[in-house]
């Protein structure tokens, strides 16, 4: 049977434009579908729009530092709808260059949505969804990323995701945030930073759960040193809407009842495979559910489905929903399928990193996963906590943390973690160790760099 396209393609983010492209240059035909703007959630409304406004944010404690090095007090004052306009220009602009790497490739752009009719067929729908035409692919690669989730709270309605925090017309002069994950305490960090009141609401005792114990305590410590209102082991109970527009957030803490007021809402909880409307069904592909409930895509090690030739990358599968992994994997994918070179990704090592106020990054296991993995005698914990000699003039109290995670009876680093600043461009070099295999008499022999946060690695004893 011959087919329109050899692949196509349902989505042009990350994983979707990485494997199109790659399987084009081994002269697949190929079309990837996209109903939105081109580069995904990374180039949208997530990854460089969020560090956009991260650099932005940062200003404000420029100015102040500015003064121990004896430059004169500075009143500045963000202007919310100029930065706004900055970076949605310049996320349109990104849009328009991978559209335009598309078509260099040899890869047909359908700006439309893409859902299963049948396992070899493809239906693609406007926005109004009417079905504007349909295609048939000899292989299909769903890249559909995930989607803010929010959770069964009455009232949670009247919050925004991440997605509309790109949108405000306005700044609120004060917001509340629920969540504790990367994405919520990155936006904590960037309103902080341009100056909006912000109370951040946490389940548990610390944010950013996933990661080690003491980045979770740095990034705890420093959100309340920058400002932030942090409030540990609350449960919303609703959110209600004044008649004056403004948001009432009702939570319990410790056994008692509390409210307050706020401009605005981001609930920043969690993210899902976004697999509404794809009609997966039509085609038979299955899916599974995790502990938490999360629906997703399992796909095997070549990133192939329950169906031969049907398979996903990226966010969808809920594996490691980074930027790299899903490119990775795409592009792996690519080569496997089109190129002639059967490949697998490792999962091992994957360094990662949270653009928080302070900066966190991390690589390899945790103290605490090393542990439960090897024996509690078997692991040696190298870690020191100091003042970096940027803040000994500014007068500033901040803190790093630099950590190393060490197999005692081999000397294998098995995880590096910081908090401070430049803790991902530190981690992205220190991930290359990791991935090498190196030990802590690598490091101790590898000459330090002075005076930096850096040689901190290098030198810990």
């Amino acid at each position: 049977m011959s087919y329109d396209y050899d692949l196509f393609v349902i989505g042009a983010g990350s994983g979707g434009l990485a494997a199109s492209k790659r399987a084009a240059s081994y002269g697949a035909k190929v079309a990837i579908a996209e109903g939105d703007k081109v580069g995904g959630t990374c180039v949208m409304r997530g990854c460089i729009p969020k560090k956009l406004m991260v650099y932005g944010s940062k200003f404000s404690h420029l100015f102040a530092d500015a003064v121990g090095y004896g430059w004169r007090p500075v009143r500045a004052k963000v202007n919310w709808e100029r930065l706004m306009q900055a970076v949605h220009q310049e996320v349109n602009r990104l849009s328009q260059l991978h559209i335009s790497y598309l078509a260099k490739a040899g890869v047909e752009l359908l700006p439309f949505f893409a859902r299963f009719a049948d396992p070899h067929t493809l239906e693609l729908v406007d926005r109004q969804g009417e079905v504007q035409q349909r295609v048939t692919a000899a292989k299909i690669l769903i890249a559909v990323g995930g989607e803010a989730i929010k959770p069964n709270v009455p009232g949670i309605e009247y919050s925004i995701t991440s997605r509309e925090m790109f949108l405000l017309p306005k700044q609120p002069k004060r917001l509340a945030i629920l969540g504790g994950g990367y994405i919520s305490v990155e936006f904590a960090g960037i309103l902080r930073g341009l100056g909006t009141e912000v109370i951040h609401f946490l389940r548990g005792d610390r944010p950013l759960r996933h990661f080690d114990q003491d980045i979770q305590d740095g990034v705890y410590e420093g959100m309340l040193r920058h400002g932030v209102d942090v409030r540990p082991r609350c449960h919303i109970s609703s959110l209600t809407l004044t008649q004056k527009g403004k948001i009432r957030v009702h939570y319990e803490q410790q056994g008692q009842t509390y409210e307050t007021k706020v401009d605005a809402v981001l609930c920043a909880v969690g993210r899902a495979p976004n697999l509404q409307g794809l009609g997966l069904e039509r085609a038979g592909v299955h899916l599974s559910a995790n502990s938490e409930g999360i629906v997703a895509i399992p796909v095997d090690e070549y990133y192939r489905t329950n169906q031969e030739h049907i398979f996903a990358v990226g966010d969808c599968t809920n594996r490691v929903n980074l930027t790299p992994v899903a490119i990775a994997e795409g592009r792996a994918f690519a080569d496997t399928q089109f190129g002639n070179q059967p490949r697998t990704l490792s999962y091992e090592n994957i360094p990662s990193a949270v653009f928080s106020q302070p900066e966190a990054a991390s690589v390899g296991l945790s103290e605490a996963q090393a542990k439960a993995k090897l024996g509690e005698d078997k692991v040696k914990i190298y870690r020191t906590a100091f003042r970096p000699l940027y803040y000994s003039l500014s007068g500033r109290e901040e803190k790093a943390i630099v950590k190393l995670v060490v197999e005692k009876d081999t000397g294998w680093v098995l995880g590096a973690h910081m908090v401070g600043d430049n803790a991902a461009e530190i981690i992205q070099g220190i991930a290359i160790a990791l991935k090498m295999g190196a030990t802590k008499k690598d490091f101790d022999a590898t000459l330090a760099i002075h005076p930096s946060t850096a040689e901190e690695f290098v030198t810990l004893r």
